[in-house]
């Protein structure tokens, strides 16, 4: 049995690397959304499973054709739902080969190649984002994991300076800790709050300005209600639906004034400041005391991979490490599990190393700039078009539009439901994928370019759906 699977392993990775190829170079051909539905679907998953194994090759060949046409086109150029990257020929081929070397990025002892590999990259990273050298940092699943990881620190340090030692003796009896962000923060917080304990009740929540950012005096307003207690003030580098940007170089000293832990959700947006062309929109966030950000976005490596920095390391630490016995410890090499809630892990840094050394730093910032341009574009175009309202114009590369019921009086129920209707015959003709968002209490569709697949063309593409839709639907 061992022998026959040995000798599949050329047969069976020559078939999936074939059938992977077949698939992304196909993208521009296939619908860029799924076309199968649930009950194709489990009928082709659902099966007994049986007492007898199958062969590596016929189990292979098997699940790819039983997932024919239930995949999203993710991958492709004409992708612009959820915020979603791509993936760049060398990442793509790097986490195929982190697979294969079955390394598990727990410590140096484990794979002291993937622990040097984090440890340079984290460095990369952080002079690529401008943030603190000093600052330590975690590769993680991503932003959710990233947001626990940050969030896990500052529960630490605030607690720790009012004299209790949260790793010890746990919240019970702790100082409640507060956390103000704006009502528009994503939904990544309100689960990591909920994990560490804090409580969605812990979240003090304001209403931003029409620039969909947070005001100075109603943060200080808020800071000064309750001055002396343990409190984070979350704020965003690219909101999820506009991109906007908090004015990190007005807040953050107000949040300082109050002894606040400043915590910076880049989930996308903190890739701006690699870029001359939008690196003012970043301007004072080094001054924040974590950040965090995906690889799987903007980057375009494969999916599970975040980062999270912190510029107290030792609270890092000691939120987060571990020892036992057991455990091959290095105190000279960084051992990655002292820095990130996992223990066994995925060894993340070898993607990243490969999109990074692929794209070098013109390459990122022309990634960054390309898509920006590509974003405006779409909504400039779509603008063009009969009963189409821009509600946001991209700020990086993020939009918002809206298709509007041409009948004499059409409520806005009647607008979210013709914005709905657009957006399903947009998909449905397999040209281009969007996804709807409620924003300001209307439906809208979101414009979200991100993939180093995009270009001119797909733009072209996409306009030409989006009017096919507005004309037969």
């Amino acid at each position: 049995m061992v022998e026959d699977r040995v000798h599949s392993i050329d047969a069976t990775l020559s078939l999936a690397a074939a059938r992977a190829t077949q698939f992304l170079n196909g993208l521009d051909e296939r619908p860029v959304g799924a076309t199968a539905d649930v009950a194709k679907l489990r009928t082709r998953l659902n099966r007994p499973l049986k007492d007898k194994g199958l062969p590596a090759e016929t189990v292979v060949d098997g699940l790819i054709d039983a997932v024919e046409n239930g995949l999203q086109g993710m991958p492709s150029g004409r992708f612009f739902a959820w915020v979603i990257g791509g993936a760049l020929p060398s990442a793509l081929a790097a986490d195929w080969l982190t697979s294969a070397w079955g390394q598990n990025a727990a410590l140096y002892a484990c794979s002291p190649a993937a622990s040097i590999v984090e440890d340079v990259v984290g460095t990369w990273l952080k002079d690529l984002l401008r943030l603190p050298l000093e600052a330590s940092f975690a590769f993680v699943t991503g932003c959710q994991m990233a947001h626990v990881t940050c969030l896990a620190a500052a529960r630490n340090a605030l607690l720790k300076s009012r004299g209790w030692n949260v790793e010890e003796r746990g919240l019970y009896g702790a100082p409640s800790i507060r956390v103000v962000s704006s009502d528009r923060k994503h939904a990544s917080i309100e689960k990591a709050v909920r994990l560490l304990g804090f409580g969605t009740q812990s979240l003090s929540l304001l209403s931003p300005d029409g620039t969909e950012t947070l005001e100075p005096q109603a943060l200080e307003e808020t800071l000064k209600r309750c001055a002396g207690m343990p409190t984070i003030v979350l704020l965003q580098a690219g909101d999820i639906n506009t991109g906007a940007f908090d004015s990190f170089s007005s807040l953050i000293p107000i949040a300082k004034r109050y002894d606040a832990w400043v915590h910076v959700d880049g989930a996308f947006g903190l890739w701006a400041g690699v870029s001359p062309k939008y690196r003012h929109l970043t301007y004072g966030v080094e001054a924040a005391d974590s950040w965090t950000t995906d690889g799987h976005k903007w980057l375009n490596v494969p999916f599970d991979c975040g980062y999270a920095f912190v510029r107290d390391a030792k609270a890092h630490r000691s939120a987060l490490s571990v020892s036992a016995p057991y455990i091959a410890a290095n105190d000279e090499l960084r051992d990655e599990i002292d820095w990130n809630p996992e223990w066994s892990r995925r060894a993340r840094g070898f993607a990243t190393y490969a999109a990074l050394m692929e794209l070098g730093r013109n390459g990122v910032t022309d990634l960054i700039e390309r898509t920006c341009r590509f974003a405006a574009q779409i909504v400039h175009g779509l603008e063009t078009l009969p009963g189409v309202e821009v509600l946001w114009r991209p700020i990086i590369n993020q939009g918002l539009v809206r298709f509007l019921d041409a009948r004499s009086g059409a409520t806005d129920a009647d607008h979210d439901r013709r914005t709905e209707e657009i957006i399903r015959a947009v998909v449905a003709s397999g040209e281009a994928f969007f996804a709807a968002t409620t924003w300001r209490g209307k439906r809208a569709m979101r414009v979200s370019v991100l993939n180093w697949r995009t270009t001119e063309n797909d733009v072209r593409r996409t306009l030409a759906a989006a009017a096919n839709a507005l004309k037969s639907t």
